[in-house]
């Protein structure tokens, strides 16, 4: 089975290809925190932490 995510630029489905082949490299800042936690500071830490879950169990090393 092949990995497809959603290309927000193309508005389309697109497959996976990583750069090198079974490994993907990524980045992730922390949260900006102006004054009080919502869920809106935690969207980005638990949008990597699951795409990298999704990768490492599609056989990828992240």
């Amino acid at each position: 089975m092949d990995l497809v995510l959603y290309n927000t630029l193309t508005r389309k489905k697109e497959e996976f290809k990583s750069l090198k082949k079974g490994k993907v490299g990524m980045y992730s800042c922390g949260p900006t925190v102006y004054w009080y936690q919502h869920i809106g500071n935690l969207r980005a830490y638990l949008f990597s932490d699951i795409l990298k879950r999704v990768l490492i169990y599609n056989g990828f090393k992240v």
